[in-house]
C-alpha cells in the first residue's frame, strides 16, 4: 500500500506549527483526552462560526485556547457574552482554569479550511458543485493567491457512480500543506481522510438523506507565497 506520511508532521517546524502546545511527562494521556474533549466540544459550538484553527496551550495547571476564526462577531458575541458562556464550558471540560483568545483571520479568501468550509456549506444549499469551486477559485486569486486547487469527489450531482473533479488556477507546488478540517455543518459532517497519491488530508463530507450527494470529499491546497 505504499510509505504512509503524516502531512502535519512532515512539515512541522518548517511551514506547519504544533495545534497544541504543551509538555506532560506523567499526564500525558489526560492531558491528550481533554485536548481532544475540548476541541470536540468547540467543534460542535462553533460550527457556523467559520473557525479556521484552534490551538491550546498549556502551562502548569492554566490552559489557554486560541480561536482563529474569520468571524469573531459570533464567537465573542453580544458584549461578550457568547464568549464567558463558551469560557465556562471549557472550565467544566477541562477541570480548571481556562482563557480563550479569538484572533481574526484577515483574509478568508487565501485560508484553505475556510474555503473548503465554503464550498461545504453551498453544496447543503443545493449549489452545483462547479459553481461553487469556480468561485472559490476565482475569490482566491483576485485575493492574491499564487495558485489554488481545489477538488471535489463523491457521488457529484446525485450520480450513482462516484467520481472526482477538481480545478487548478496558478501554481501549486506539492509541499504546501492542505488545511484539515474536523467540524459539523449542521446535518452535514467533516471528517479527516487522507488522500493516498497527495498524501495530505482533505475533507468528507457526509450528507443526510435529505441531500442529493451520499458522500463528497473536499480538498483544498492555497499557495499564498511570501
Amino acid at each position: 500500500m505504499g510509505q504512509k506520511v503524516s502531512p502535519t508532521g512532515f512539515r512541522l517546524g518548517v511551514t506547519e506549527d504544533w495545534r497544541s502546545r504543551w509538555y506532560s511527562d506523567k499526564d500525558y494521556a489526560k492531558n491528550l483526552e481533554n485536548d481532544l474533549a475540548i476541541r470536540s466540544y468547540l467543534d460542535k459550538q462553533l460550527a457556523h462560526a467559520a473557525v479556521s484553527r484552534v490551538e491550546i496551550e498549556r502551562a502548569g495547571d492554566k490552559i489557554k485556547v486560541i480561536i482563529t476564526t474569520s468571524r469573531p462577531g459570533v464567537v465573542i458575541g453580544k458584549k461578550g457574552a457568547e464568549v464567558d458562556a463558551l469560557r465556562k464550558k471549557l472550565n467544566q471540560i477541562a477541570n480548571g482554569p481556562v482563557s480563550v483568545e479569538v484572533v481574526e483571520v484577515k483574509r478568508p479568501e487565501l485560508d484553505a479550511s475556510l474555503i473548503a468550509q465554503s464550498v461545504a456549506e453551498q453544496l447543503e444549499n443545493r449549489v452545483a458543485f462547479r459553481r461553487a469551486m469556480r468561485k472559490a477559485v476565482q475569490s482566491a486569486r483576485k485575493s492574491g493567491a499564487k495558485g489554488i486547487r481545489i477538488q471535489c469527489a463523491g457521488r457529484l450531482g446525485g450520480a450513482e457512480m462516484s467520481r472526482r473533479e477538481w480545478y487548478r488556477e496558478g501554481r501549486v507546488p506539492l509541499q504546501p500543506p492542505w488545511v484539515p478540517l474536523v467540524s459539523r455543518f449542521g446535518c452535514t459532517t467533516v471528517k479527516f481522510c487522507r488522500a493516498r497519491r497527495l498524501r495530505s488530508p482533505h475533507l468528507r463530507v457526509l450528507p443526510v438523506l435529505t441531500v442529493p450527494v451520499a458522500a463528497i470529499t473536499i480538498g483544498v491546497i492555497s499557495n499564498v507565497g511570501t
